[in-house]
């Protein structure tokens, strides 16, 4: 119970702090005369779009800079992380403003997409470049007189890049309106994931705290990166595997990846184990947007021993994890319990 308390008063604090950065930007709005209507939507944005998320990217910044420092954080050293932090959740806010118009999805974090709030509609796309644009003024602000500023700002321009790159090809890979998985492969199915998801999602707070605690030499970047790429994929092929067979009264949400034609881990496993007569039933029901259709596919994933096929992937994809975690060098400042700690946040997790 004390852990989940922990946890809740974490989130809470993270939250709490958010107001004072979204206040800066407000203040400099107001320095140079911007209108006031043009000033308040900027902040229904700025709070619409980033609260009310899980916050597993911001948090994740500071708790592996404490876990790099070996001790809890002060006020200045918390405010300085909760920076990098909430620029991670705005970076997260940019992507998924597009995403959700790009999916035409129709609702986010239990409330419309911001595009479907009233008076909005393609005023988003703006929107959402200005949620990236927030973070390189909060940059500015906290770290231009800090000597790492550059390789702050080299940072999120690399990862926003790749994390589009991946965005890119999962859109020509799996159109929803254009059915066509002869063009999926594990091969772009690991691309997609990697530069999607592993980049932003987890070796991007973790290289930031390692700038913050002064451990981020180009050796101990690479050795992290080498550990949580791996760590990143698994993550999604995890989330993948969850679409398919979590229990959605434990995930919270009910699976639509063969609904929306998905080039999942799990539909390339199975095209790479198919027979001529599975992959007849999979080219025909893959992407309908029809339940029985979606049960014939489940069924072929049920013949190709598909929940076995990921049993085995997790064992052998954690112990290499392990392995590169355990050949982790301490005496350059970075530290095993970093990675062992995401490692456990997400190992057999079920939601």
């Amino acid at each position: 119970m004390s852990s989940q308390n922990s946890a809740a008063e974490k989130r809470q604090k993270f939250e709490s702090i958010y107001p004072v950065f979204v206040n800066d930007i407000m203040d400099y709005l107001k320095s140079i005369n911007i209108p006031k209507d043009v000033a308040q939507w900027y902040e229904k944005n700025l709070y619409h779009n980033t609260l009310g998320g899980k916050y597993n990217r911001g948090l994740s910044v500071i708790d592996t800079y404490e876990i790099l420092l070996g001790k809890p954080l002060d006020e200045e050293s918390y405010k300085k992380a909760s920076v990098l932090g909430w620029s991670i959740e705005l970076l997260q806010a940019f992507f998924l403003v597009a995403d959700d118009m790009m999916d035409a999805s129709q609702t986010r974090r239990g409330q419309p997409c911001w595009y479907l709030m009233p008076n909005v509609g393609n005023i988003a796309i703006n929107d959402a470049f200005m949620l990236e644009s927030a973070i390189y003024f909060l940059l500015k602000k906290y770290f231009r007189q800090d000597t790492y500023y550059i390789d702050l700002l080299e940072l999120f321009h690399d990862v926003t890049f790749q994390t589009e790159l991946g965005q890119h090809l999962d859109l020509l890979t799996a159109p929803e309106d254009h059915v066509d998985i002869s063009r999926f492969s594990l091969e772009k199915h690991s691309f997609i994931v990697i530069y999607k998801t592993a980049f932003y999602s987890f070796y991007l707070p973790v290289a930031l705290a390692m700038y913050l605690s002064g451990t981020a030499s180009r050796e101990n970047l690479q050795i992290a990166r080498d550990i949580l790429i791996p760590l990143g994929k698994y993550f999604q092929v995890q989330d993948d595997f969850l679409d398919c067979y979590g229990d959605p009264n434990i995930t919270g949400k009910v699976g639509t990846d063969i609904l929306d034609n998905k080039c999942s881990w799990l539909i390339n496993v199975a095209l790479s184990k198919a027979s001529s007569e599975q992959r007849v039933i999979l080219d025909k029901n893959y992407g309908v947007k029809d339940s029985e259709c979606e049960a014939k596919v489940k069924i072929v994933f049920e013949e190709l021993g598909i929940r076995n096929e990921f049993a085995n992937y997790e064992e052998a994809e954690v112990s290499e994890i392990k392995k590169r975690i355990e050949s982790v060098d301490e005496s350059g400042g970075l530290k095993k319990s970093v990675f062992l700690t995401f490692l456990g946040k997400i190992y057999k997790r079920n939601k």
